[in-house]
């Protein structure tokens, strides 16, 4: 069943990105040292662990979209299985933003990430577009 992965794992990731975000709150409100962390808002750590958050949640539930759509319409669309891997790589994108972060790695992932989500929501709107028969 195509898509069934995209809304398990776009679930699974909007929880983790969702308690991520307890976290963000946790370093805003009661850490210790909060002030600093307050003060960078903008720029920095905080900036891009916000992007993350922000990002991370906007994905999952891309996925859980695309998913339940690639179920719904499976046997009138083509490129099911293409459609429903670009949207999952599209999740490398905001864990992409968080090895940046935290581990120093390049921002391969976020771009690789970005694209393929890009790619998979272009892809699945010109596929619906063409759709003849919709029931």
């Amino acid at each position: 069943m195509k898509g069934k992965n995209n809304i398990a794992i776009g679930f699974l990731s909007m929880g983790f990105f969702m308690a991520f975000g307890f976290l963000l709150i946790y370093l805003r409100d009661f850490a210790p040292g909060k002030e600093e962390w307050v003060n960078s808002y903008s720029f920095g750590k905080h900036f891009e662990t916000r992007l993350a958050h922000v990002h991370g949640n906007l994905f999952a539930f891309l996925n859980i979209l695309i998913g339940y759509l690639l179920i719904r319409f499976n046997d009138k669309l083509k490129h099911v299985t293409t459609i429903s891997w670009l949207a999952l790589i599209g999740l490398l994108m905001p864990l992409g933003i968080l090895s940046e972060v935290y581990l120093g790695l390049p921002p391969v992932l976020v771009l690789v990430g970005a694209i393929a989500m890009t790619i998979s929501v272009v892809w699945l709107g010109i596929a619906f577009f063409n759709l003849k028969n919709i029931k």
